[in-house]
C-alpha cells in the first residue's frame, strides 16, 4: 500500500475535516489494511464552553483567535518588509502586482528544484510495523501528556472509509450525543447503559465519567478491537469516576446475543441478565444512514424493551443530510425521512409488550465539545414503557417497515 486513494464510495466525517487544532497522528494499519489515526479532543472548561443561550459563543471565540493570530502574523510579515525597504534605502515600496491585479509574492526558494518546474507528488509514507521500543516511547510521551490535561480525550480512528466502515470514524452526532450527557451528569449517575452502534466508542467513554456500567456494542472484529483500545487509552477519565465499559457484539439483523465463550466480545451469561434487568438509558449516535440497518435498530430496540421490567429512555442522535437525487430531482433526505417513519410506527404500536413515547429534545444544552453544532443535528427521546401483565401480548412483533 504505496499511497492513500479515494473512491467514488469514499465517506470521510466533517469532524475529520473542519475541527481547528486537532491532532490526526497515524499509528498504524488495521487487519484490513486501513491507516488508523489517533486524535485528541478536549472537554471545553467551564470559562471556554458556552452557555445555554449562546450555542455558538465558543466557536465564535475560537475563530477569533485564529484570526486575531493571522492578523498578527500579517503584522510581523508587513513590519519586517518596512524594516527591510528602510535598510534598503527605498523608503515604502509599492506592492509587486501580476497581470491580474492580485499581490505577486515571492516564494522562499526550494533547496532541491525540481527539473521542469513541476510538483512532486506528495504520497504519505505508511509503515506496516511500528518500530516496538519507538512505539512505546511515544505511548509514553501521550501517557505523561495526558495526566496533566484529564478532560482530554484520545480516540482512534480510521479517515475516508467506505460506507460499511463509516463506524470507524468520529461523527458530530456522537459529539452532540456527548454534549448533552455531560449536561446532565446527575441523570445518567450510577446508571446501566446500552449504546447500540457505538463505533470508536467516544459515546460510551463519557458516558462512563458518570454511569457505573455501559455496555458499548457493535458488529465486527476490527472495529471492536479499535473500540476496545480507546476504551484503554481513556482509562485516565473513565476510572476516577468508578465507570466501566465493557465492548461487546451486538448485531441488529441477529435475534440473539452472541454467548459463546470462544469467540471475542461475546456476552457472559451474567452480562445479559444485568443488561436485561438493570438496563434503564439505551443511546446510539448517528447510526441511521441506511434504511436496512435503520430497521433492524428499531426491531433491536423493540425486543429489547419488551424484555425490559422496567421503563427505559432512550436517546438518538441523527444528522439531517441532504442530497440531491435522480428519483425525485430534489433535494432529499431519504434516510432521515426513513428514521422518522420509523419513529411514528414505534409509538404507535399498540399491541405490543410496552409502548412508547417520542419526542425531540431542544438542542440547547451546553457545548462541552468543539464541533460545529449545525440545526441538522437532533436529539430524539424514546421512552418505553412495560404494559401490565394483562394487556400485553408477547407474541406479537414490530411490524415490517
Amino acid at each position: 500500500m504505496d499511497q492513500i486513494t479515494f473512491h467514488y464510495d469514499t465517506v470521510l466525517s466533517d469532524v475529520h475535516m473542519f475541527l481547528p487544532n486537532a491532532r490526526h497522528l497515524m499509528t498504524r494499519l488495521n487487519h484490513v489494511g486501513q491507516p488508523v489515526f489517533i486524535s485528541k479532543f478536549k472537554i471545553l472548561s467551564d470559562v471556554e464552553r458556552h452557555d445555554n443561550n449562546d450555542p455558538g459563543k465558543s466557536l465564535e471565540e475560537e475563530e477569533k483567535k485564529c484570526t486575531n493570530l493571522k492578523e498578527e502574523q500579517e503584522k510581523d510579515t508587513n513590519t519586517s518588509q518596512d524594516n527591510v525597504g528602510e535598510e534598503g534605502g527605498e523608503g515604502n515600496v509599492e506592492p509587486c502586482l501580476d497581470e491580474d491585479g492580485d499581490l505577486d509574492i515571492t516564494h522562499r526558494p526550494r533547496k532541491n528544484p525540481v527539473e521542469g518546474g513541476g510538483r512532486d507528488l506528495v504520497c504519505p509514507i505508511i509503515l506496516k510495523q511500528l518500530n516496538p521500543v519507538l512505539e512505546q516511547e511515544e505511548e509514553n510521551t501521550d501517557d505523561e501528556d495526558d495526566t496533566c490535561f484529564k478532560d482530554i480525550i484520545r480516540i482512534e480512528h480510521t479517515m475516508a472509509t467506505p460506507l460499511e466502515d463509516v463506524g470507524k470514524q468520529v461523527w458530530r452526532g456522537a459529539f452532540l450525543l456527548a454534549d448533552f450527557i455531560l449536561s446532565k451528569p446527575e441523570m445518567f449517575r450510577g446508571a446501566t447503559v446500552l449504546e447500540l452502534g457505538a463505533g470508536t466508542g467516544l459515546t460510551s467513554i463519557i458516558m462512563a465519567t458518570t454511569a457505573k456500567t455501559v455496555y458499548c456494542t457493535d458488529v465486527g472484529e476490527d472495529l471492536l478491537s479499535m473500540c476496545k483500545r480507546n476504551v484503554a487509552l481513556n482509562r485516565h477519565m473513565t476510572e476516577p469516576a468508578g465507570g466501566e465499559v465493557r465492548v461487546r457484539q451486538l448485531d441488529w439483523l441477529q435475534h440473539d446475543l452472541c454467548a459463546d465463550p470462544d469467540v471475542e466480545f461475546s456476552w457472559a451469561e451474567e452480562e445479559v441478565a444485568d443488561m436485561y434487568d438493570n438496563t434503564s438509558f439505551i443511546i446510539a449516535a448517528d447510526v441511521c444512514y441506511d434504511d436496512d440497518l435503520t430497521d433492524g435498530l428499531f426491531r433491536t430496540l423493540y425486543r429489547l424493551c419488551s424484555n425490559f421490567t422496567h421503563t427505559s429512555s432512550i436517546f438518538i442522535s441523527i444528522e439531517k443530510r441532504m442530497n440531491f437525487t435522480l428519483r425525485h430531482m430534489d433535494v432529499s433526505c431519504e434516510a432521515y425521512n426513513h428514521f422518522r417513519h420509523c419513529l411514528s410506527q414505534l409509538q404507535d404500536q399498540v399491541d405490543g409488550r410496552c409502548s412508547f413515547r417520542v419526542e425531540q429534545l431542544p438542542s440547547n444544552f451546553a457545548q462541552f465539545l468543539l464541533y460545529e453544532r449545525i440545526e441538522q443535528l437532533e436529539l430524539w427521546k424514546v421512552t418505553a414503557t412495560p404494559l401490565p401483565f394483562d394487556k400485553a401480548q408477547p407474541d406479537s412483533q414490530l411490524p415490517p417497515s
